[in-house]
């Protein structure tokens, strides 16, 4: 595995959306955009959209959408929203960031 500015730890993330509502496409953008600005070349993004297979939903138990999970590093996390708030996330994801180096 390559390190990225140091690290090497490889992040999976599974984002639930439901069709192309403004807040699932929101969230899509704003996970992209936060993956390559604090975890670029580290990350991989699974979108699932529980409008096109909504078994998924209780066969994650996923209460709320959108939903983002962190299946690794484990242990799995999960964040709820459209995820602007950028510092949330990242903590909630357990993500170190330099002081400083947030981008909104």
């Amino acid at each position: 595995m390559s390190t990225v500015q140091g690290y090497s730890e490889s992040y999976t993330l599974r984002l639930y959306v439901a069709g192309q509502t403004p807040k699932s496409i929101a969230a899509i953008a704003n996970l992209k955009r936060l993956c390559e600005s604090h975890l670029a070349g580290r990350y991989r993004i699974d979108i699932v959209d529980l409008m096109q297979d909504p078994s998924q939903a209780q066969r994650d138990q996923i209460v709320a959408i959108p939903t983002l999970i962190r299946r690794l590093p484990e242990p799995i996390k999960r964040i709820i929203g459209d995820l602007s708030n950028t510092e949330r996330v990242l903590v909630g994801l357990g993500v170190d960031v330099l002081p400083g180096r947030i981008a909104q």
